[in-house]
């Protein structure tokens, strides 16, 4: 019940550790699903809103973690942990709600920029920390031992 724990002012936080929790490893899509779940679970269209999912993710995440002067928002200071989106897709028109936007109409796919402790990590949509030919061949390799392993589980 994220809404009344939320309104009996307890930390609520959203995040995902990897492919364990979130196989897209997409930020934007658990903010879509807590939010809706929030609406669905409460019965009301206005709980759990999209700026309240944002803070989830962000001031009320580095709060859980003990970590709020750190990071969880664009302060002097505090780790530079951002991302930039491309919203001129039609998905994002009307642009009367930028949180609204963001949670419900994005697919990840329009981060295009994404810096962690302002090391640019992502520019333009393209890696700049990691090799995209070496990473397919990694996941590969995975694929082909969890495979392995999956046909000892089933002899």
């Amino acid at each position: 019940p994220v809404q009344k724990l939320l309104d009996r002012g307890i930390n609520v936080a959203l995040g995902t550790d990897g492919a364990a929790s979130n196989n897209r490893l997409n930020m934007l899509g658990e903010l879509q699903t807590a939010s809706l779940i929030g609406k669905s679970q409460h019965g009301d269209p206005k709980a759990v809103d999209a700026w309240t999912a944002l803070e989830m993710a962000t001031l009320h995440g580095a709060s859980a973690l003990g970590l709020e002067k750190q990071l969880g928002s664009i302060e002097m200071g505090k780790a530079a942990d951002l991302i930039a989106l491309d919203l001129s897709g039609l998905q994002h028109l009307p642009r009367h709600n930028l949180a609204s936007s963001l949670v419900y109409a994005s697919s990840g796919n329009e981060v295009q920029w994404s810096w962690v402790a302002g090391k640019p990590l992502m520019r333009a949509g393209k890696l700049q920390t990691l090799d995209y030919t070496d990473l397919t061949a990694r996941a590969g390799r995975w694929s082909e031992q969890l495979g392995a392993f999956r046909t000892t589980l089933e002899s």
